[in-house]
């Protein structure tokens, strides 16, 4: 039989908290973390966007880091801070007899400082040494060297979808007893590249994001980092265990480049497939974690595969991008961290925002929080351009 997967840890940072207790306080007072852009030096400074509270220089204080002349890109600290926080959260302790692996996602890698310092690299070599940090790849070197984790690396890089395929390729090395344990998740910086590109997509909303609501105007673009830690059932300690990785699948429509199709059927084979392999039935999922990210596209094309997935009896649904944006490469995780801890304290976030329902679509998402209701079962969706989309279900031990 397969090993199960466990979750021992989790950390989180982003634009409601920087830290697990911090985003619990905003998330039990429906506060969100969108605001207008005030850290991010841009000429759309009146676009709202959820900004993590705290500046690169202050990352590196928290984090203690003194290593000479080495530089940091924000995605690499944001990830640094999140990840140590799931490893002292799991009380892990290295062993080298257990092979452990970093899976880290993300989508613009160190691109805040390639993009700050483009004009000069030109004419000299004034800021060379920020070269070595634009590579996607270099957030999990500089998390992996900070951790002094080495027996497997790897950087995933898919869109919107990056961090929830980062959990479940460490769930398939696992599996396959190429690793026991694995850091999985993703981090993303806010970035002028991003903002602009979004904008230039016609896809950021004026106000804060309003996922699934009849009068959406798009996303809100943010940033942060998450971390799990997920383990074996054969090393797992039962007293670090706080859920179970019970199901994974990841389905591409095929419809366009960055648009999902009209029916949702990529998002609907990866939750459908997601349930089959974990043998659990829609009608025991508790709550979905939708991707909703407050497009027009987006949000009727998941709404209409829920319907396809689950009708009549369509579980509680929100998206939780409306405290914490669209964090790109990390939102997978952030959001499989916040579906970890509606297990734990047995709680449904409300969809900030919504006012109005979407025409033919069947249901509304869940609008004031939900606590003491029993919560065995939760899928958490991300969906990324050109139909990569990735659920994951997390259940109760």
């Amino acid at each position: 039989m397969p090993r199960r997967i466990f979750i021992t840890g989790i950390g989180i940072v982003s634009a409601i908290g920087n830290n697990i207790e911090e985003c619990l306080i905003s998330l039990n007072s429906c506060k969100t973390g969108i605001a207008t852009i005030s850290r991010l030096q841009t000429a759309h400074n009146k676009i709202p966007a959820a900004e993590v509270k705290l500046s690169n220089e202050e990352l590196i204080s928290i984090l203690d880091i003194n290593e000479g002349k080495k530089f940091y890109s924000r995605t690499a600290l944001l990830g640094m801070l999140a990840a140590k926080e799931a490893l002292n959260y799991s009380n892990y302790k290295y062993n080298k007899t257990l092979r452990t692996g970093l899976i880290s996602a993300t989508t613009v890698g160190g691109m805040n400082f390639s993009e700050q310092y483009y004009k000069d690299l030109l004419s000299s070599d004034k800021h060379k040494e920020y070269i070595e940090t634009f590579d996607c790849g270099d957030p999990a070197e500089r998390i992996a060297d900070f951790l002094k984790i080495k027996d497997y690396i790897a950087t995933v890089s898919t869109a919107c979808s990056s961090s929830a395929n980062a959990i479940m390729i460490g769930a398939r090395l696992i599996k396959n007893n190429i690793i026991d344990r694995a850091l999985v998740g993703g981090t993303d910086a806010l970035t002028k590249f991003t903002v602009n590109g979004f904008n230039s997509l016609e896809i950021l909303d004026p106000t804060p994001c309003k996922p699934f609501d009849a009068n959406r105007k798009g996303l809100t673009i943010g940033e942060g980092a998450a971390y799990l830690l997920i383990e074996s059932e054969d090393i797992a300690e039962k007293q670090n265990i706080i859920c179970e990785l019970k199901g994974y699948s990841n389905a591409n429509d095929a419809f366009h480049p960055t648009a999902s199709s009209p029916e949702g059927q990529g998002a609907y084979l990866a939750m459908k497939h997601s349930l089959d392999m974990s043998s659990v039935e829609p009608s025991t999922i508790d709550y979905i974690n939708a991707h909703g990210t407050g497009t027009d596209i987006n949000d009727f094309s998941e709404g209409k595969a829920i319907e396809k997935l689950f009708s009549p009896n369509i579980p509680p649904v929100s998206s939780t991008k409306a405290f914490t944006g669209h964090t790109l490469g990390a939102a997978g995780a952030i959001e499989a961290v916040l579906s970890v801890l509606s297990i734990k304290n047995q709680m449904i976030y409300p969809n900030l925002h919504f006012s109005q329902p979407i025409k033919d679509l069947s249901f509304s998402p869940v609008t004031n929080l939900i606590k003491n209701v029993e919560i065995r079962n939760v899928l958490s969706n991300s969906f990324g351009f050109g139909g990569n989309n990735t659920s994951l279900l997390f259940s109760k031990c």
